[in-house]
């Protein structure tokens, strides 16, 4: 079993280094208000001092703070002891944020994994729970082992910026789905019916355009957004439109749909209004 250093012990730091214990690693742990650290103790873990020592007992170091201020601060204090060191970094935050701090331990003479955590604490060990990579594959290959107990691991490059990207793209799709879901519960609530009866018709709903999907990928992934299409974004359109004075008829704020509203609108002006809803990703894309 590998010496894995946890630097970080909120939530998720702590339910790393728990799982990692329980699954037989020999485990230290730091962080900066020592009491979250004595039940990991209890369970086996070795408690350091301070992040230098934290790194310098182990093999692999991972890194899970609240956001990169808070990382590189950690860092600062363990920099010495990075040289020659394996560090994942399972902080979330944004792509460029990663590579900045891949390049600052990458000069400290550490090999460098950042990670996006696509799970919640009590999933981390358990069926489900999946941890994307990007970074060192030297690193990614030596501890695999080590990392396939917290959760499947996934290794998406050698870019350390591309984990944070597709971690904050897939929680970008989680919330679309939420604020949906949101802006139909209201709907359905402003004519006093309960939302939960109303779910029978909404999940199935959901799965069967959820099947759209590889149709609306394959137009966005080739530009052709004219080839095959059955609703038309102008017809689309209407419907957003009715959406959002039937929201605002029944005392509904439109907030969640006006923003889809309004990039369909500067498509359809553009010319586009025969084209497929998967066309509206040329308005959203910025011109580098």
């Amino acid at each position: 079993m590998s010496r894995i250093s946890v630097l970080g012990l909120g939530a998720m730091g702590a339910a790393l280094a728990a799982t990692l214990i329980r699954k037989g690693h020999s485990v230290t742990v730091w962080n900066r208000t020592p009491s979250r650290a004595e039940p990991l103790a209890g369970a086996g873990a070795r408690i350091a001092t301070n992040p230098a020592e934290a790194v310098a007992a182990s093999d692999l170091t991972i890194l899970c703070v609240v956001d990169y201020a808070a990382a590189g601060a950690v860092l600062a204090e363990a920099q010495e002891a990075l040289r020659g060191r394996d560090l994942v970094n399972l902080t979330n935050g944004t792509p460029r944020e990663a590579k900045k701090l891949a390049a600052w331990a990458e000069e400290k003479g550490a090999a460098y994994l950042d990670g996006g955590i696509m799970a919640i604490p009590p999933m981390i060990g358990e069926t489900g729970a999946l941890i994307l990579y990007s970074g060192s594959d030297a690193v990614f290959e030596r501890h695999k082992p080590s990392l396939d107990a917290l959760a499947e691991s996934r290794h998406l490059g050698g870019d350390a910026g591309l984990a944070a990207l597709y971690d904050l793209a897939l929680l970008s799709g989680m919330y679309g789905l939420f604020s949906g879901f949101l802006h139909a519960g209201a709907l359905v609530a402003s004519s006093g019916r309960r939302v939960g009866d109303f779910l029978p018709l909404l999940q199935p709903w959901l799965q069967a355009m959820s099947g759209t999907l590889p149709d609306l990928a394959g137009k966005i992934d080739s530009g052709k957004h004219s080839d095959t299409v059955v609703s038309n974004l102008a017809m689309q359109a209407t419907a957003l439109e009715n959406i959002a004075r039937a929201s605002t008829e029944q005392g509904v704020a439109p907030d969640f749909i006006e923003p889809m509203l309004r990039l369909a609108a500067l498509r359809i002006a553009d010319g586009h209004g025969n084209d497929d809803i998967s066309g509206v990703i040329e308005t959203i894309r910025r011109k580098k």
